[in-house]
């Protein structure tokens, strides 16, 4: 009998420390570790890698997409980014030539220029269309960036008194250079598609994707033209309250809806090296007295060091639709990357962070090319999110007339 009760106290004992989401093990390094407890997750496509491109944009958006390919039509898909890069080099182009260079032309761009694309275009397999043409396995743009910008400057200037009725042609064939010739037709799982095809075999209608910003210089519940350089199309944003941008994102995720994120990671809380995003509460203009003189004196590296502890969860701080709005006016909140959010976990201390996919490869650190962002950092940082539209909560939708 003592045997048997013995065995059982053992048993029980295991299966208190195998818990889903906190073990003893993890109880003991509370203190001084992120320990994170998975809340929900979308199951999404294998992290990419846009390598030295400027393109993060194109990554974002079509893994934001392989992941509505997977909920809506069951189908694990591997698509072109490079395809819609294409495409929108030649849209910019128009553009900025009929505007005389005062239009914005480079590689970036925003998730709905992959949706723009799909509308007009359709969609490949990156096995139809990996713009792989300089030899290369991975993408380098830095030479094709300078060269097309070169090329339309040339364009503009007007020498020969009139555009060259050519000049287009002479511009594609460079995209053909560098990123290859477009296929019209294509073998996928062994059927014929044509890109417009294709994009519907996978389930996929641009018109069912929006996009939301919250600034209070915009009216909101309201669509507004996002005033950002990479909103070279002038698509339209559904600019809504804080508040309410946050409830979006966690309903789509708790729903099974994965969103495609915009924002800036040149905030030094940004650390993918260490797998977090966060807004650490410490101010250092409120600092006085030897307290003051302590941090006068340490160095740059020390004091990046206390500010921003990746080590463990620390005080963070209280972002307001103002901060908000002030961070986005001065310039440190910009549309410099776009990721993918597919999940959320909590913290030992109960705080909500985003899964973050994002397309600086699988071992780009030591989390598989992924990171947690806290709630306060998406709240100051993020500049705009796509979603699909039944992804939007009711109340919200009503509001906003979308259907």
């Amino acid at each position: 009998m003592k045997t048997q009760i013995t065995l059982l106290m053992a048993v029980i004992i295991a299966a208190i420390m195998i818990t889903p989401g906190r073990s003893y093990a993890q109880e003991e390094a509370s203190d001084t570790a992120y320990i994170f407890e998975e809340v929900t997750r979308v199951a999404v496509t294998p992290v990419k890698d846009q390598n030295r491109s400027g393109t993060c944009w194109a990554f974002a958006g079509i893994s934001f997409l392989e992941a509505e390919a997977l909920r809506i039509s069951g189908t694990e898909s591997d698509l072109s980014e490079m395809f819609v890069v294409r495409h929108a080099y030649e849209t910019k182009a128009l553009k900025y030539v009929r505007k005389h260079g005062n239009a914005n032309f480079g590689p970036g761009g925003q998730a709905h220029d992959v949706t723009n694309v799909i509308r007009e275009f359709g969609i490949v397999p990156e096995e139809a269309y990996k713009g792989l043409e300089i030899g290369e396995d991975k993408h380098n743009h830095g030479e094709i960036d300078v060269v097309l910008n070169t090329f339309l400057d040339a364009i503009i200037k007007n020498r020969g008194g009139k555009l060259s009725p050519v000049w287009f042609e002479a511009y594609n064939a460079l995209l053909d250079v560098y990123l290859g010739e477009l296929p019209d037709e294509f073998i996928a799982d062994g059927k014929e598609y044509d890109p417009k095809a294709y994009a519907r075999a996978l389930g996929l209608n641009p018109d069912d994707y929006v996009e939301f910003t919250s600034y209070s210089i915009y009216p909101f519940y309201e669509q507004v033209m996002l005033e950002i350089p990479d909103n070279w199309a002038n698509n339209l944003y559904y600019n809504i309250p804080m508040d309410d941008f946050v409830e979006v994102v966690e309903y789509a995720l708790k729903k099974g809806y994965s969103v495609c994120w915009d924002g800036d990671v040149s905030d030094r809380g940004f650390s993918h090296k260490n797998g977090v995003a966060i807004v650490p509460d410490r101010d250092v203009q409120s600092m006085e007295g030897t307290e003051r003189s302590r941090w006068e004196n340490l160095s740059e590296a020390d004091r990046n060091k206390e500010l921003y502890s990746f080590d463990k969860p620390g005080e963070e701080k209280k972002v307001d639709q103002t901060m908000r709005q002030e961070h986005f006016d001065d310039y440190e909140t910009t549309d410099d990357h776009l990721m993918h959010l597919t999940g959320i976990v909590r913290d030992q201390n109960g705080t909500y962070y985003y899964i973050t996919k994002n397309s600086w490869d699988d071992d780009s650190n030591d989390f598989g090319g992924y990171l947690n962002m806290s709630d306060a950092y998406f709240r100051l940082n993020t500049v705009a999110f796509m979603v699909h539209k039944n992804a939007v909560p009711r109340s919200i939708a009503k509001k906003l007339g979308i259907e």
